[in-house]
């Protein structure tokens, strides 16, 4: 054998990356998804009942999915074959599914795995519904796009989705530990360097193990690094985050309720997390507008144009400095008063407006610009508000057949008070009018 490894180049002890070493050999072993393959996951509740069926993984890099796929295969007696959708093809799948269905006449299962499977088109994913349902493969699908946005519903629709949880620091201790142990040494760190390496880590049991190899390469005889030393020697893990997808939604997500919630400082937090993971300042500036009119509004008129300010603000000085602009609107929208009553108001006069048709104004609010108008009597009985006590006429401006509507209620919060009393001093003066 030994002879074999030779003509091919091979050396059986040439080096293997951590990551690898540790690989767990049971699913028992894996950390961080208890809820997946613990004594009560729901991995391990489907192996006790015999039949595993189809599976979607999902969830981020390094958290196990390709490892529990293999370890999967090993528990149901299936063969494992791995492909990954990026460089592979139609004539690929082909290729895997005439030699699942030579070893299923031969009485033999497959697993086929397929990594980043939201990487095929839709008409690669439907390539797999056939086999799927005639038992050719259990599919295992990876994937760290959300599955509802990024599979179609056929084959959601045949697959079991499990979803992988970023590994929490308790997990990531335990697999420094074992690094430690297989290595035979001590990562050369004190408590709060290893503290700083899980975290550069983000959630990734593969970044951290990665990390601990840069830093036992980095270390000399007897020496132990601080934080500080740490962030010199490696690499800072670039942050989980696609603009076009989940990362981007979740955070802008959390940004926008954070604001709405009053919490300057978690907005703070989620907008640095958004720029540091490289989003278009352009494009939080425009959600901080939106913010502005849809959950504040007339509560704070003065929101609006904080918000557009900070927008301009970002255009002229650009980044680093503009980001301070955006900061500084971020804070000043959380600490505002609170109002959505204008874009409630708006989606209720949108409905009636559609629902209620083409229906004239009244003919005392009409402009008369032609003598056949005026006798038609355009114009006719308007009263100039300028010209009436208050300035306040109190005339109907509501089409005949709809009737007053109702759909603005300002709030008791902010500038919306003063509104409130001016609408109810109105409502007064009309019914006082009426009589």
């Amino acid at each position: 054998m030994s002879d074999l490894f030779g003509a091919a180049g091979l050396d059986r002890q040439a080096p293997r990356p951590l990551a690898d070493r540790l690989r767990p050999q049971r699913l028992a072993d894996v950390v961080g998804q208890d809820h997946l393959v613990g004594p009560d996951g729901a991995l391990t509740r489907l192996l006790r009942s015999g039949s595993v069926g189809s599976l979607i993984f999902w969830g981020p890099p390094g958290t196990g999915k390709t490892t529990v796929a293999r370890l999967l295969a090993g528990e149901t007696k299936l063969v494992f074959e791995p492909m990954s959708a990026i460089f592979s093809g139609v004539a690929d799948l082909k290729k895997a599914f005439d030699t699942a269905r030579g070893r299923r006449a031969a009485g033999q299962g497959t697993l086929l795995f397929v990594d980043e499977i939201h990487r095929f088109n839709r008409a690669q994913l439907d390539a797999f519904l056939p086999v799927m349902e005639d038992g050719t493969i259990t599919l295992v699908g990876a994937t760290t796009e959300n599955p509802s946005f990024a599979l179609n519903a056929a084959l959601l629709s045949r697959a079991r989705v499990m979803t992988f949880k970023a590994l929490d620091d308790e997990a990531l201790l335990k697999l420094l530990a074992r690094a430690e142990e297989i290595e035979g040494r001590p990562l050369p760190l004190d408590e709060g360097a290893r503290l700083s390496l899980v975290r550069m880590a983000d959630g990734d049991g593969r970044a951290s193990l990665t990390l601990a190899e840069e830093v036992w390469r980095a270390a000399g005889e007897g020496e132990v690094f601080d934080a500080a030393k740490l962030q010199e020697i490696v690499q800072r893990r670039a942050p989980i985050y696609d603009k076009s997808q989940d990362g981007h939604y979740n955070l802008i997500s959390a940004l926008h309720k954070t604001i709405r919630g009053s919490d300057p400082d978690a907005a703070l937090y989620y907008l640095a997390r958004m720029l540091d993971a490289g989003e278009d300042p352009l494009f939080i500036a425009r959600r901080l507008v939106r913010m502005a009119v849809e959950d504040i509004g007339l509560a704070d008129p003065q929101a609006l144009v904080v918000a557009n300010a900070a927008k301009e603000a970002y255009d002229f000085l650009g980044s680093p400095e503009g980001e301070l602009a955006l900061a500084q609107a971020a804070i000043y929208l959380a600490t505002a008063p609170k109002s959505n009553a204008a874009y409630v108001a708006f989606k209720a006069a949108s409905r009636v407006a559609k629902e209620a048709g083409s229906l004239m104004p009244p003919m005392t609010i009409l402009n008369a610009p032609t003598r056949f108008m005026k006798n038609e009597g355009y114009g006719q009985g308007y009263r100039y508000d300028h010209d009436e006590p208050d300035a306040f006429s109190g005339q109907d401006y509501w089409p005949e057949k709809l009737g007053r509507q109702h759909f603005y209620e300002p709030v008791e919060r902010g500038f919306e008070r003063e509104i409130r009393k001016r609408l109810d001093w109105w409502e007064k003066l009309r019914a006082e009018r009426r009589r």
